[in-house]
């Protein structure tokens, strides 16, 4: 396998192997909390990506809040947000501790459009959600995933000025793929944004990217030592499925045990915790990630 793409699949219309299947069950459980989340005019990133886990964490009342609106000023080929300027709410930081108070959420995640119009990127309302979290949820973890912010250190300062226990930001592809899976972002940006925060006091530094786009399994492992030599301390892999025909589609289904296989080697590297699946996404089960990071003899 060393060089080659694992299981190649036939494109958008490629029928899902067996471990990708995952039944949607819990329509009340979704319904009631997306009712919730529509009265404060909130969004969340399950449901803007398509996540296939959104029934499994919507029932467990988890969900990743995300903030700064529901349009993106990036056309990134792998997502499904939709692009635009959407105007910033004064009540959204307000409104996302409400929502997470009212769930009894313990761990919280906070994630973003990217915001490359506003001169802070949106890292003040970042800031000002977390500090109200916290206030309303003093013993709750919050973790954020965040863009690069056009790798401005100052909006990314701002952000872990306001403590959160976790600042994630996603890699997503190697490098290689990045004119096509990411074409407003650099790679290496987004590894000095990693590093930038892992030595201005980020009590734990995550990142994630996905599998399926076309990388080779050298090529993972070449990413996964660039972001452990950038302080990162968890990271997680998961399947790209593709969220809508306009997306760029499957290059290949990541079989199982691959993916096992990317996991020990992340850990040999040093690696707190390599949380590595078919159905991980970066923010799934976010909180037992981070507990088990914590406990890491490492």
């Amino acid at each position: 396998m060393n060089g080659s793409l694992i299981q190649i699949g036939t494109g958008p219309r490629s029928r899902l192997p067996n471990w990708l299947r995952k039944p949607a069950t819990h329509f009340e459980s979704l319904h009631r909390l997306k009712s919730s989340l529509r009265e404060l005019n909130l969004h969340t990133v399950c449901e803007s990506a398509r996540c296939p886990n959104i029934h499994e964490c919507f029932h467990r009342s988890a969900a990743t809040f995300m903030i700064l609106g529901d349009r993106c000023t990036r056309a990134c080929g792998f997502c499904s947000v939709p692009k635009g300027r959407p105007p910033l709410d004064p009540e959204e930081p307000a409104n996302v501790a409400r929502m997470a108070a009212a769930m009894s959420l313990r761990y919280v995640v906070i994630t973003s459009v990217n915001r490359d119009d506003l001169p802070d990127g949106g890292s003040t309302q970042f800031s000002e959600t977390v500090r109200a979290v916290r206030q309303a949820l003093p013993d709750a973890r919050i973790e954020v995933l965040t863009p690069d912010f056009c790798g401005n250190f100052d909006a990314v300062a701002r952000v872990l000025a306001a403590e959160p226990d976790v600042f994630n930001h996603n890699v997503e592809t190697v490098p290689r793929l990045y004119r096509r899976v990411r074409p407003q972002a650099d790679y290496q940006q987004s590894l000095s944004v990693l590093a930038f925060a892992r030595h201005t006091g980020a009590k734990l530094t995550k990142s994630g990217f996905m599998a399926g786009l076309g990388e080779t399994e050298d090529e993972v492992h070449e990413l996964l030592r660039d972001l452990r030599g950038a302080g990162v301390s968890v990271a997680t892999i998961g399947q790209y499925l593709q969220p809508t025909r306009r997306n760029l589609p499957v290059a290949a289904y990541i079989e199982p045990r691959q993916f096992e296989s990317y996991r020990e080697f992340g850990l040999s590297l040093g690696f707190d915790m390599v949380f590595s699946g078919p159905l991980v996404r970066s923010s799934y089960m976010a909180d037992v990630v981070h507990e088990q990071a914590r406990r890491s003899p490492c």
